[in-house]
Formats: structure tokens, C-alpha cells, sequence
């Protein structure tokens, strides 16, 4: 396909994900069973151009003065991917592009940013989330979200159960892998021209045998803050698809226990092929259809993790359709299962066990908000120092310490971000029950 083509099919899936509340991948894939003829690089470009219009939704609507999916993807052109008036002008006279630009487009297109527009513009995230942004980033809310508005890096964790980290380097050079600044068992993968495919990294050998798993250095660091000692007992309270699950199993070099659980038993299963590729054979799931099986552990374990469910504002780098689908019913939501998912989940840690809290959200609100409550209502629990827990893990480098120092509150909590780290964003929390 040529570039005017392309065009035409991004303003055809934008207009899908935007009227049909489609997420991007599946207005993607269907514009992709339509359009037989557009090969792997064609559909890489027409996603990248998507994603990077809802990136900056709103800035390139205001640039343009249209938020319409022709002017986003327009204004994606020269606001994300810098094309000069004259390359769009080229596209668009090519055959099977969208009509030629407006007099209007014309000029919009070639108009510098508006440093007075609303930081709700500037930042690209929906308005009525100021307060919230402001809350916790203060002055700097705008400048944490513009990071949070461009295309997300890829981060790899070594699975020390099968190999070591310098072993791992030689079969990740095809990805264009480089060590990670924050943790030693991490390879990290800058990201690519937006218009660029993606390197297959299930491709690799490396993966098929179990030596990487792709997981976001922030949780990463976020697991690494658990402290999992060989010979624990441990239940990961909200397993999902697993990453946390092996990156603990990885920690306790395969000696102790962990039992996976989660309310979704579609999501707990698609731990079980992680599993075997991974060689973590101390991990036992607890499926949700059978869950007194959970009452045998309560009071036992050194170690229950939690990773919450939550908006997810931390990845609105990877899925910038959801930033704009976020609505304040669904945070209130959120917060009320927050609640009740740490009041569970404490049921389980032991006398002198470690409880830790953690989530891919910036939002106080599902953060400092509800450990506060939490502790307010479970005296027998304290929080503790959660840089100092990750830092003796011994999974971090030099780098990685002095990020999560410099960003510890002053209850022991660590906020990671884009701007602040290059990780998604997160938040976590260690509290321990009292012996």
C-alpha cells in the first residue's frame, strides 16, 4: 500500500474505535480481514498512526480545530510523526487517499502548539481528571502526562530459573536489546519509529525457551519490592495472566510455594502455558470455581501480593483508547473493589507475614488513598519501607536504587512514571502484619 492508502484506512479504523467503542487492536484486526491486500507492514503503519492519534487526542484536536478521525489523523502526521506540509500534500494525492487537504487543514497543519491551551490539552487527558493529575503531581502534572502521551518502550525479564542474565544477552541482539538501567535481569528495548512493525520477540528462541518474559520494568520493580525468599509460602491475590506470579517463582529459585488466584479463571489460565515455558514448578492455581480451597491458607502465608485491579491510567502509553473510555463511575468502582480485595487479601498474611499493595495507576485515589483506609481499619498492620524492600531483593542496579529512593513517599510508598523512571506507571506498598 501506498502512504494515501494507509491514511484512509487509519481515518477508517479511528473512526471504528471512536463511534463503535472498539479498542484499537480489534478495529484493527477488522479492517485487516477487509483489506486482504495490505501486508504486515501496512497494518503496523495504519496502528501506529491510530494509536498515536489518540495518544495526543487532544492536542491535535485543538491544534486542528477538529476532533473528528480525519483530523486526527491528519494532525497525527505533523504533530506525532512530523511530516512536513509537503509529504501529507504528496500522500493524499496518491490513489485510494482520503480527498486533498482543506484550506483550513492547510493551515492548521503548519501552526505552532498553543502554550495557552488548557493543561487538560497540553497533557492530553480527559478534563475532568485535572484535579486528580494536579493532586499528585502538582505543577508538574503536565509535563508527567505528555510523557505518558508518547509510544511505551519494551522491558524483558530474565527467567533466572533457566538461565543467567549475561547468557540471555547474545539471542536478544536480533531485538535490538540492551541491558536495563534499573534491574540486573532486565534487557529493555527502546521503542520504534511509530510507522515501524514491532519485532516479534514469541520469534525469538530465547522466548520459546523460556529465557525472557516481556514485563514492564516498573513491575518488575514492583515485584522485586516483595522480597520473595526461597522456601516462602506466597499467594498472589490478583494473578492474572501471571508476570508478577513467575517473576516471585523466579525470586524464590523455584524453592517454597506460590499459589496463584484470581476471580477471573479465563485470565488465571492463560498462566498455564506460562508456566510450563517458564520451568516455575512451585506455583499451584486456585481457580475461582473452587475457592474454599483459599481457606486452608488464610493466616499462613509469609507473603500475599496483591496487584489490584484498576484503571489503569499507568498504560495509557500502550492503550491510549482507554485513557478517553475512563470515566469517574468507573474510578469510584475501582476503589470500592480496591478496598475490599486488601481488607480479603490480608486474611492471609501470618503473624510477621508481608502484605504488598500495588497497582499500574498514578491515581492517589486508588493509591496512598487506599492503604490509608486500609491501615486505618487493620490496626495489626504497619507499612513499611518499600524502596528499602526492593532494594534488598538485590534485583536492582545502582540506577534502579536511586530511582526508587528519590521517589519514595514519606509512608515508605514508591510512585514510578514515564517522566520519572521510563516504566509504566506504578505504585506500591509493603505493610506487614504485626508477630
Amino acid at each position: 500500500m501506498r502512504n494515501g492508502g494507509r491514511i484512509a484506512a487509519a481515518i477508517d479504523v479511528l473512526t471504528d474505535v471512536l463511534t463503535r467503542h472498539q479498542p484499537v487492536k480489534s478495529a484493527a484486526r477488522d479492517w485487516g480481514k477487509r483489506a486482504r491486500y495490505a501486508g504486515a507492514k501496512d497494518r503496523a503503519w495504519v496502528s501506529g498512526l491510530v494509536l498515536d492519534a489518540l495518544r495526543k487526542r487532544n492536542s491535535i484536536a485543538h491544534a486542528m480545530g477538529d476532533e473528528s478521525p480525519r483530523g486526527l489523523v491528519l494532525g497525527a502526521l505533523a504533530h506525532a510523526w512530523s511530516w512536513n506540509i509537503r509529504e501529507i500534500d504528496a500522500a493524499m494525492d496518491e490513489d485510494h487517499a482520503p480527498s486533498k487537504l482543506t484550506l483550513q487543514e492547510r493551515e492548521r497543519l503548519v501552526m505552532a502548539p498553543d502554550p495557552s491551551a488548557p493543561a487538560s490539552v497540553r497533557g492530553d487527558y480527559p478534563d475532568w481528571l485535572a484535579p486528580h493529575l494536579e493532586r499528585v503531581f502538582g505543577e508538574e502534572a503536565v509535563v508527567e502526562a505528555q510523557t505518558m502521551a508518547v509510544r511505551a518502550d519494551v522491558d524483558l525479564r530474565v527467567n533466572t530459573l533457566k538461565v543467567e542474565a549475561e547468557k540471555a544477552a547474545a539471542p536478544l541482539k536480533s531485538a535490538k536489546a540492551e541491558p536495563s538501567k534499573l534491574l540486573l535481569n532486565a534487557y529493555h528495548i527502546p521503542a520504534r519509529d511509530p510507522s515501524e512493525r514491532e519485532a516479534s520477540l514469541e520469534s525469538i528462541p530465547a522466548y520459546s525457551k523460556g529465557w525472557v518474559e516481556v514485563q514492564d520494568a516498573g513491575s518488575q520493580i514492583a515485584a522485586a519490592a516483595a522480597n520473595a525468599q526461597p522456601g516462602e509460602q506466597v499467594l498472589d491475590f490478583c494473578a492474572g495472566g501471571g508476570g508478577k506470579t513467575l517473576a516471585l517463582a523466579a525470586q524464590m529459585q523455584g524453592k517454597g510455594q506460590i499459589f496463584a488466584y484470581d476471580i477471573d479463571g479465563r485470565r488465571l489460565s492463560a498462566l498455564i502455558p506460562r508456566l510450563k515455558r517458564s520451568g516455575a514448578h512451585n506455583v499451584q492455581l486456585v481457580h475461582p470455581s473452587e475457592p474454599t480451597q483459599l481457606d486452608d491458607l488464610t493466616g499462613q502465608m509469609d507473603l500475599v501480593f496483591v496487584d489490584a485491579p484498576c484503571t489503569g491510567t499507568g498504560t495509557w502509553r500502550r492503550r491510549p483508547d482507554a485513557k478517553w473510555r475512563l470515566k469517574p463511575a468507573q474510578l469510584a468502582k475501582r476503589m470500592q473493589e480496591q478496598t475490599d480485595i486488601l481488607a480479603k487479601a490480608s486474611e492471609f498474611a501470618k503473624p510477621g507475614g508481608r502484605l504488598v499493595y500495588a497497582t499500574c495507576s498514578f491515581l492517589m485515589e486508588e493509591d496512598e488513598d487506599r492503604v490509608a483506609e486500609f491501615l486505618s481499619q487493620h490496626a495489626g498492620f504497619t507499612e513499611e519501607d518499600a524502596a528499602e524492600a526492593a532494594i534488598a531483593s538485590g534485583l536492582l542496579t545502582e540506577e534502579g536504587a536511586a530511582t526508587v529512593r528519590r521517589f519514595r513517599s514519606p509512608t515508605g510508598s514508591v510512585r514510578l512514571t514515564p517522566r520519572r523512571a521510563g516504566t509504566d506507571g506504578f505504585f506500591f506498598s509493603v505493610m506487614r502484619r504485626k508477630a
